[in-house]
């Protein structure tokens, strides 16, 4: 296939396939998205490689997307969801023909996948990033009563780290584990916290410092 007559359609082309696939992982459009951002995508790595480095390409740009799935899945501090956008980032740029097209494409890797976001405003997410979020909320008026209760109590109570918090991790409170976060603070494991907040299923952490010596 010929290439684009335009540097500057790498990012048109990059950056709608990234907005699309991205925004089949955060909300729920039965493949829609997907397949259009797929489009997108093919036709981009087409333009420009020939069949052999066209699957190399395509692999490492959708073991990107794989890692990305990964962390909102399992992890949910970021770090695979960081390496998998480098992976895409670099596809991108180490396919076009020349660096000026190469660094549309990486912009259109970029915004396309901060655009992304959009979609959540508009449409229903997907589960596997309300833990990342903390968005759930076990309301009294949903019959959460003695949740929130249990969790009320541990307002002001002090524990220690069991993962790191970047800022999302996991709080041990009297032999009780528990999915906390911070105010934006990064918290090391092992690491002594005390409850600031409860909303909901929703607890707010910070590191106590020992007055000590």
């Amino acid at each position: 296939m010929a290439s684009f007559s335009g540097d500057w359609i790498s990012f048109i082309i990059v950056g709608l396939g990234t907005l699309f696939l991205i925004g089949e992982l955060l909300v729920n459009m039965k493949g829609f998205f997907g397949l259009i951002g797929l489009s997108f995508i093919t036709v981009y790595f087409l333009s420009y490689l020939d069949p052999g480095m066209f699957f190399v390409m395509m692999s490492i740009y959708f073991l990107g997307l794989i890692l990305i799935i990964i962390d909102g899945k399992l992890l949910n501090d970021g770090t695979l969801a960081t390496i998998g956008a480098v992976c895409m980032i670099l596809s991108v740029g180490l396919s076009s023909p020349n660096w000026i097209a190469g660094l549309y494409a990486v912009i259109g890797v970029i915004i396309g996948g901060v655009c992304s976001l959009f979609f959540l405003k508009v449409f229903k997410r997907r589960d596997m990033w309300t833990k990342l979020t903390l968005s759930d909320q076990l309301t009294s008026d949903k019959g959460y009563n003695t949740m929130n209760k249990t969790y009320s109590e541990l307002i002001n109570k002090e524990g220690i780290t069991v993962t790191d918090m970047r800022p999302v991790g996991t709080i041990r409170i009297e032999n009780n584990d528990y999915s906390a976060i911070t105010n934006g603070q990064w918290i090391e494991r092992g690491s002594k916290i005390n409850v600031t907040l409860v909303d909901g299923t929703k607890i707010l952490v910070s590191k106590l410092e020992s007055n000590t010596k």
